[in-house]
């Protein structure tokens, strides 16, 4: 199996909400691009790397006019992430730059339609009993 990698691209949403009279800006990652990477580990960090250093935030983007360029600080974390912060005129977004490995893929399969017969015995019977939800191995 070939590693697949990919360049993730996160923006910091903010929602402002007032409760009790006080203003709250809430702040929430939101993953806004997920592209697979031809190559291996380096070509994703180096992929990351520029899409750091010139990735336009959807906030900063709205309000740019033709010819405008954006400031930009770009900061390396510790763990490979790549943090930018984009400021145009009154206007700051925050993106954060990761790469990552497919590990698994699995593709949804549903189950076939239920005939008018199982219908309405379902109809008439007891809802099915809900999946056990997830534990860890070993566990019961």
């Amino acid at each position: 199996m070939t590693a697949e990698w990919y360049v993730l691209i996160e923006e910091d949403t903010r929602v402002t909400e007032y409760v009790d009279g006080n203003r709250l800006a809430l702040h929430r990652w939101m993953l806004t691009g997920t592209h697979p990477i031809e190559g291996g580990e380096a070509q994703a960090r180096a992929a990351a790397e520029d899409a750091a250093l010139h990735y336009l935030p959807d906030t900063i983007a709205r309000h740019a006019k033709p010819g405008d360029e954006p400031g930009r600080h770009v900061l390396l974390a510790q763990d490979g992430a790549w943090v930018a912060i984009v400021r145009q005129r009154r206007h700051e977004a925050r993106i954060r730059v990761t790469t990552a490995r497919l590990t698994h893929s699995h593709e949804e399969k549903e189950a076939p339609p239920k005939t008018l017969r199982e219908s309405l015995r379902g109809a008439l019977q007891a809802p099915p009993p809900a999946p056990h939800p997830w534990a860890p191995p070993g566990r019961p």
